[in-house]
């Protein structure tokens, strides 16, 4: 059973702060340990609180990265509802992460009769950037998963993570790395996404979560395993799961102080 190290802050700067000491601290280790630092970025409101402090760090070895993204709008880079546009410019743009280890989707491959069928779980766009991971993590070996040092992960109101969604079908995908969703509730619909067993194999994988907005769905996510939110569902094999949060989101919540 996972136990997840909870921290609440005061404020957001606070947060931005003891997140990025994290970040720092673990890519420092996994460097140590095998050259690189392989992490997975979310959007939303997470890039920003992330690259607040962190981007001022000076004691990080930024060309021993290799950055994906958790899940992805099928939009073109320079779109505001892009998760890459985002974090380009919250930290992308402020340190120097060699472009070729930032792991970007390839829009152009979408068409619009591609998949026919919305419940296909996968498109030249999902099937590419499954490619980009395999040439990363899989060169020397077959593996099953990949092993992402960390993923760091947003919360919706409705307790969706990545681009995987409450009841959705793939929640139940076992197979595939990176899937396809033609249908996302939350617009824009399509889009892709790190399936279940990736976000399970990593080494670590961090929540935040922030605001009163998130307070419900925090409390039906501790207190309320039945639920069986895509939230809940991320359980690390042999990972260690941290939640940042605010006191805002987390004042339903009884944490030990």
């Amino acid at each position: 059973m996972v136990h997840p190290i909870v921290k609440s802050f005061a404020t957001s700067n606070e947060l931005s702060v003891s997140l990025a000491n994290l970040v720092t601290e673990l890519s420092a280790k996994s460097i140590e340990a095998h050259d690189r630092f392989t992490v997975g970025i979310s959007g939303g409101s997470l890039p920003k609180l992330l690259g607040a402090d962190l981007k001022h760090r000076k004691d990080i070895k930024w060309d021993k990265w290799e950055v994906f993204f958790c899940d992805e709008r099928i939009v073109p880079l320079d779109h505001e509802d892009s998760n890459y546009f985002v974090c380009k410019n919250e930290l992308f743009d402020h340190v120097p992460i060699p472009p070729e280890k930032i792991h970007t989707i390839k829009p152009e491959l979408a068409s619009e009769n591609n998949p026919k069928n919305e419940e296909e779980a996968t498109d030249p766009v999902s099937v590419e950037y499954e490619q980009q991971l395999i040439d990363v993590f899989a060169k020397a070996s077959s593996i099953k998963f990949p092993l992402f040092d960390l993923l760091l992960l947003g919360v919706g109101p409705d307790g969706h993570t990545c681009s995987l969604f409450p009841g959705h079908p793939l929640l139940d995908e076992n197979v595939l790395w990176v899937a396809y969703i033609g249908d996302s509730p939350k617009p824009p619909p399509k889009r892709v996404t790190l399936t279940l067993p990736v976000v399970n194999h990593a080494r670590n994988v961090a929540f935040v979560a922030t605001g009163s907005g998130k307070q419900d769905i925090l409390y039906q996510i501790f207190e309320d395993p039945s639920s069986n939110l895509p939230s809940q569902l991320v359980k690390p094999v042999n990972g260690k799961l941290y939640w940042f949060l605010d006191d805002a989101a987390s004042s339903k919540l009884n944490l030990a102080k």
